[in-house]
């Protein structure tokens, strides 16, 4: 049945059968419930002490500056990848973009294991930085590194996502009154796709920020060097599980304002398009 709304927004939209509302409901009370549960656990007259000790901050204070660092190395990569990956159809995209995505679907720990025999100190490439002076495994760079492995993909696959949705016609005016690629990337690309490349700036951050099966294989759990926040909330599961439920709390908290900043900025793009539609639609 095709419902309308009319007023000062107008849209049509295709009403959903009301079976579909039962699966829905216990699929949210599937990922809710626990997440309830666990602030229910909290000892929020204690929450602020348990998340404020020595261990969990220097916990907290290595993984915001080691997802920083990922993330900056995520965008000097990514952003290339994604425009190549989105402007090209060679024989050699599927294959580069199936690589490239091969982390969203692989268990972190093998990551960890691929990134261990690679760089490890016996590793295929481990030997030779290691006779440059140059050891990466159990480090803090470790922790980078295993970060960067596991948060690429999303920041490739939203900007990319975004890249081919957007309108090219702008691009093609610029080229034609005489732009360099350069320029028409600087001026109109990277704009035009400015709020997929945040979402997945933000994702990619948040991603690094909750790595652990790579991490913990790759870097260990150096106090200070390699114990990121996830490693630290592992620890204190059974040292003092009071502060693995508060510091679990910090993580679902931030990942609350990833999500809702994320949805937040799409609900925005969206109304702008419409917005652009329907000037448009009055103009003719």
């Amino acid at each position: 049945m095709l419902r309308t709304w009319t007023g000062t927004r107008r849209r049509n939209a295709v009403a959903a059968p009301g079976w579909l509302f039962l699966p829905a409901a216990v699929g949210v009370l599937v990922i809710g419930l626990p997440i309830a549960g666990l602030a229910a656990t909290v000892p929020w007259d204690r929450f602020l002490r348990l998340i404020s000790s020595p261990s969990s901050l220097t916990a907290l204070r290595l993984s915001l500056q080691t997802a920083a660092a990922a993330t900056v190395i995520v965008v000097v990569l990514g952003v290339p990848m994604a425009i190549l990956l989105a402007r090209s159809a060679g024989r050699w995209v599927r294959p580069v973009r199936a690589v490239v995505l091969v982390p969203l679907v692989l268990p972190p720990v093998v990551g960890g294991l691929a990134l261990l025999y690679t760089f490890g100190r016996s590793g295929i490439a481990g030997e030779r930085l290691q006779a440059l002076g140059i050891d990466i495994a159990f480090s803090t760079t470790a922790v980078v590194l295993a970060q960067v492995f596991v948060s690429l993909p999303f920041l490739v696959l939203s900007l990319e996502g975004a890249l081919r949705g957007m309108d090219t016609r702008y691009e093609a005016v610029a080229s034609t009154l005489g732009a360099r690629p350069g320029r028409v990337l600087r001026k109109i690309t990277l704009p035009m796709v400015l709020p997929g490349l945040v979402s997945g700036v933000v994702l990619a951050f948040a991603r690094s920020l909750g790595e652990f099966g790579a991490t913990i294989t790759f870097a260990g759990s150096l106090q200070g060097r390699t114990r990121t926040l996830p490693l630290e909330i592992y620890l204190q599961r059974v040292d003092d599980p009071d502060a693995a439920v508060a510091l679990s709390m910090v993580l679902i908290v931030v990942a609350v304002v990833v999500v809702v900043a994320i949805h937040g900025r799409d609900a925005a793009g969206l109304a702008r398009r419409r917005g652009l539609v329907r000037s448009r639609s009055r103009e003719e």
